[in-house]
């Protein structure tokens, strides 16, 4: 099953937002992650096809689930980790709170068998997760 890991990350205002960044780009290494973001906003993420960024509105009460590279690995590239970024408000608190679902460090991870079709080959080779 691997561990759940819990992140608070807590952003300041920034006067001039535009300087500065709450998080870089980056696609996260977990199989799913379940975001809680506050009412501020500021995550975006990026189309795979076209490459926009495009603001990911909270609604309250809701999770954002997204792909991480695990499970991208594990479904032979089937299912797409998804990159994304955390902006920072000029006047306003930022709080997100990420909860990721990660195998063991011990594992073997890669393609499951199951998602090969028709004598797909494997996009990933198989590599213990703390090789990563």
């Amino acid at each position: 099953m691997g561990t759940m890991n819990i992140n608070m990350s807590y952003y300041p205002p920034c006067p001039n937002p535009s300087i500065t960044i709450g998080a870089r780009q980056h696609c996260d290494g977990s199989c799913i992650t379940l975001l809680f973001q506050d009412d501020t906003g500021g995550l975006y993420v990026r189309g795979i096809k076209g490459g926009n960024w495009t603001h990911v509105n909270p609604i309250k009460g809701s999770l954002a689930v997204y792909i991480g590279d695990l499970l991208r690995i594990m479904s032979n590239d089937r299912y797409k980790s998804i990159e994304h970024c955390e902006a920072v408000d000029s006047s306003r608190v930022r709080i997100s709170i990420p909860l990721f679902v990660i195998s063991s460090l011990d594992s073997v991870i890669g393609p499951f068998p199951q998602m090969f079709i028709a004598g797909e080959k494997p996009v990933y080779k198989h590599v213990l997760h703390c090789d990563y």
